[in-house]
């Protein structure tokens, strides 16, 4: 009996885990620089999609403006526990030329989440904008620890919300190449520090 095999495919029509070569075929035959593998088993699967994603630099790293990526984003959520309105505030860096990244909501399944809809909105507005503006890569700024482990699938996705920002990660490996950096929130870090302005703006507070 043949071993089952897993197919996995980071770069092409759609990424993910296939259980059949047929599947993963319709994915990656004719696709530009195609990125796939089969495994025999399902984590080494998972391990080759998650290296799409550059590995962070360091915990509670401050960046220098000396070794900032010439293309990169800052992104922070926040909450209004008066409205329950959630929102995101932030901006990307595109070899100098900013843009401010703001948005906020009330859907009641992301509101459960309080900040934390705002943090992983945040991140997805900055792969959003970097893939509209044709870029091949984009490092992203944050504080809050779930932007990273979720859209690796290091962290447990029990809400509607944190899955979807799984897939959306997952299907972006497809366009661009994403860098997840942390910095320790309100410790100075500029960048850091406008885009919680921001996402406090966002809400009204």
């Amino acid at each position: 009996m043949a071993k089952k095999k897993y197919y996995a495919v980071r770069r092409g029509r759609k990424t993910g885990i296939f259980s059949t070569w047929d599947e993963c075929r319709k994915m990656v035959f004719q696709y530009p620089a195609a990125d796939f593998k089969s495994f025999e088993s399902l984590e080494e699967a998972e391990a080759f999609l998650n290296a799409g994603l550059s590995p962070v630099l360091s915990a509670d790293r401050t960046p220098q403006s000396e070794d900032k990526p010439a293309v990169y984003a800052f992104v922070d959520g926040s909450f209004n526990i008066s409205t329950g309105v959630y929102g995101y505030g932030g901006f990307l860096v595109d070899h100098g030329k900013k843009y401010v990244l703001q948005g906020s909501g009330n859907d009641p399944d992301l509101a459960s989440m309080r900040n934390v809809a705002g943090e992983i909105l945040g991140s997805r507005a900055a792969v959003e904008k970097a893939i509209e503006l044709g870029l091949p890569e984009v490092a992203i700024y944050y504080d809050y620890m779930g932007i990273e482990k979720w859209a690796r699938g290091e962290w447990k996705r029990n809400k509607e919300g944190t899955k979807a920002y799984y897939e959306f990660i997952r299907k972006s490996l497809a366009h661009i190449s994403i860098r997840f950096i942390k910095v320790k929130g309100h410790s100075g870090v500029a960048g850091n520090e406008e885009a919680d302005r921001l996402a406090k703006e966002a809400v009204g507070i």
